[in-house]
């Protein structure tokens, strides 16, 4: 494809997701052209756009969303800023490709069911595990009964951040362990189930001094089975999610930061005894899934589609999100209402 075919990219701040790791895997795609990127700092912009080979640097959103040869952002911003400024690139004519979590509420992501109505352009919450081609594989095999019926999904993620200035540990940015990984699970179980849950339990122990949920854990109850998860973002670097049927189970070695650099791998247990002597591997070509979700998000607005990850996907996230958190303080269990 020719580089004029290939949707132009702003990027919105200079955020070390985007630099370290989304960006750097778009400009690989055959579909995804970042042009622009903008910083409230000017210098910060031209720094990042000079390490990547961006040719226009912004010291300023308002400036990047006004450039008429722009076609969509990416939004890495924190978490308060996801809806405000996703809102403003809609209105400018933009498509959006948000970071997850979409929003801080579930009434604020409604909001932008408004804003993209009124507006036309696409507006998509960034789950790039869910294109991921070990996903994909996983809920193949599940729709051919590979593992019988699923009917459990256990997950696991964690890593240690303690510094209180840092954006993942500040509550009213949308902190803390469930809204930063937390959200991986949830997303993954609905995706696998392919339902909503009933109802969700939730668990959580707060960080003394920072406020937001060091440790969380949580119990999604779907009609046809249930999910349970653990988070935190103050214990040993980790993750793992075991899928489990009535004849099998499935195993995710790295589900969520699948490695852009080697192969994953997906183990299936046929149960044939508890030394794993009916596990068999399945093992995927190495990939970048932040080049695959852009490129997916891009074909998207040449094509007339709609976003890998729409708003009312990322709406209902969140209400199992809201739900969980509520759960907590009541000690009851709560319906998710998205």
């Amino acid at each position: 494809m020719k580089s004029t075919d290939k949707v132009r990219w702003g990027v919105l701040s200079t955020a070390k997701i985007g630099l370290t790791k989304v960006l750097p895997a778009m400009q690989k795609g055959e579909l995804s052209h970042i042009a622009a990127i903008a910083s409230r700092d000017l210098a910060q912009a031209q720094q990042a756009a000079a390490t990547l080979g961006i040719e226009r640097a912004y010291g300023s959103y308002e400036e990047l969303l006004a450039d008429p040869t722009i076609e969509a952002i990416y939004n890495p911003l924190p978490n308060h800023l996801h809806v405000p400024w996703t809102i403003k690139a809609a209105e400018a004519g933009k498509h959006v490709l948000c970071e997850k979590p979409l929003s801080l509420t579930v009434a604020e992501a409604k909001t932008l069911v408004e804003v993209q109505a009124r507006t036309g352009v696409m507006i998509g919450e960034a789950f790039m595990v869910r294109i991921h081609p070990q996903w994909l594989r996983t809920r193949e095999l599940i729709a051919e009964g590979r593992i019988g019926d699923l009917r459990a999904i256990q997950g696991f993620f964690s890593y240690t951040n303690v510094n209180p200035a840092n954006i993942r540990n500040i509550p009213e940015y949308g902190g803390g362990a469930l809204m930063d990984i937390g959200c991986y699970p949830i997303n993954i179980a609905r995706f696998l189930f392919g339902e909503e849950p009933k109802r969700v339990m939730g668990c959580i122990e707060r960080d003394p001094q920072m406020g937001t949920d060091r440790l969380t854990s949580a119990l999604l109850d779907f009609p046809s089975g249930q999910a349970t998860f653990t988070c935190s973002t103050q214990l040993v670097p980790y993750q793992r999610v075991h899928v489990f049927g009535t004849k099998g189970r499935i195993e995710l070695e790295i589900p969520f930061n699948a490695p852009p650099d080697r192969p994953t791998r997906i183990f299936i247990d046929s149960g044939l005894d508890v030394f794993g002597g009916g596990i068999t591997t399945e093992t995927f070509p190495i990939c970048d899934q932040y080049t695959i979700q852009g490129d997916v998000f891009s074909s998207a607005i040449r094509e007339g589609g709609s976003a890998p990850i729409p708003l009312a996907d990322a709406i209902k996230n969140m209400a199992v999100i809201e739900a969980i958190f509520t759960s907590a303080t009541s000690g009851k269990a709560e319906e998710p209402r998205g």
